[in-house]
């Protein structure tokens, strides 16, 4: 019978040990304050690392291979008390494509409302109904911010049950007296990209950020060109949701990862199709210019 559970134990323990669904590399600097325990800071970075890699998110198993690639750097700025820090973190998430060594940036985030209390070798604990804890409030809600996305990226608007959940940890967050979590204090933060994506009036961008990759990316091993159509087709979509809105976080967000990727895209493209994705991206992002001038220099040279 001990052999029975000990062999049971030893093939289940894979399957166990692949079911989380992160693979977070995380960094904490404190550069900033002078004169603090680094060994705190260090056993911060730890316990940021246990929390995101080790809890499981979803229902879902996932291999090793499956895991999810994302990055989170927290850079503090001051030291408030002997537990209460503030600062800022930055969530990247890399998705690999089809049939390709490629990864291509899918959320890269810089979040200024970074503020928390941390206990050194006091568990970072979690409640998704009622999490007083600011730290793990904002490290459960960019995992589901990830997993949202990226169930987005493989099929149309899959990731609501997670942006669901992160929309709930900022319901829950309203009444904490800190920043990022509000509608009143600004229209880029935690409370409007959750707001943004799951707003049906923008339900475009969902549209866009499927077919930019399943229909594009993922495409463009096997047809480059019907792959990189997709992908001019799907900044249509955008276009709608800038015509409503031009100042939609989740279009800052969107370009905040992908303006080098579409130079990348569309340099090697026909002349017609990148003069139709210029006057679409002159519009909608300007604040790229700069680097989509690139795309129209390379129509010039081979005209």
């Amino acid at each position: 019978m001990k052999y029975n559970l000990v062999l049971l134990a030893i093939v289940l323990f894979p399957v166990l040990a692949g079911a989380q669904e992160l693979r977070c590399n995380v960094t904490v600097s404190s550069q900033k304050i002078q004169g603090a325990n680094q060994n705190l800071f260090r056993t911060m970075q730890s316990d940021i690392y246990e929390f995101m890699n080790n809890r499981k998110w979803t229902d879902h198993v996932y291999s090793y291979d499956e895991k999810l690639r994302c990055n989170i750097m927290i850079v503090l700025d001051e030291q408030l008390s002997a537990d209460e820090f503030r600062g800022s973190i930055q969530v990247q998430y890399v998705r690999p494509v089809f049939d390709s060594s490629y990864e291509t940036t899918v959320l890269n985030i810089k979040d200024n409302d970074f503020r928390c209390r941390y206990v050194e070798f006091q568990p970072l604990e979690f409640n998704e109904t009622s999490n007083r804890d600011n730290l793990t409030n904002i490290l459960a809600y960019y995992a589901y911010v990830i997993l949202g996305f990226s169930y987005d990226t493989f099929s149309m608007e899959g990731g609501t049950p997670y942006f669901e959940k992160a929309q709930a940890i900022v319901n829950n967050s309203q009444n904490l007296p800190v920043k990022g979590w509000k509608s009143f204090e600004s229209e880029r933060n935690r409370y409007w990209l959750i707001e943004n994506v799951l707003n049906k009036s923008y339900s475009d961008f969902r549209r866009c950020m499927y077919n930019y990759h399943r229909n594009g990316l993922d495409l463009m091993s096997q047809r480059v060109e019907e792959g990189r159509a997709n992908i001019a087709e799907a900044l249509r979509d955008l276009q709608k949701v800038f015509r409503k809105r031009p100042s939609t976080y989740i279009l800052q967000m969107f370009f905040d990862s992908k303006s080098a990727e579409l130079v990348n895209v569309f340099s090697k493209s026909y002349p017609d199709e990148r003069n139709r994705v210029l006057t679409i991206l002159k519009e909608i992002d300007p604040s790229n210019g700069s680097k989509y001038a690139k795309i129209a220099e390379e129509t010039e040279t081979t005209q």
